[in-house]
């Protein structure tokens, strides 16, 4: 029993080491992973949605949406008002 617990750690511990180690030998292939987790885009689809200003999926080409779309700007209403204060107040001395 103590060689087969022995063995699975060595078997898991290698297999620590192999993932560790394809992260650091590919240091693009980690980061690209972790920014499409993230964000849902590689980086790649940042660049391209960077380059054209628009919202760029690769995966659009597989149906038929386009590639690159615009991104809609929602509309801003000014609500704002003028608070005048002391000095709107006071009448200009001559």
């Amino acid at each position: 029993m103590l060689a087969l617990g022995s063995s699975a750690t060595s078997v898991a511990s290698s297999a620590g080491t192999a993932a560790a180690s394809v992260a650091v030998a590919n240091p693009s292939t980690a980061a690209s992973a972790i920014s499409t987790a993230a964000t849902g885009k590689s980086p790649l689809e940042h660049a391209a949605s960077a380059a054209t200003k628009q919202d760029c999926n690769f995966l659009n080409a597989l149906g038929p949406k386009p590639i690159c779309s615009d991104i809609p700007v929602p509309t801003i209403k000014d609500m704002s008002e003028p608070y005048p204060g002391l000095a709107d107040s006071l009448a200009p001395s001559k």
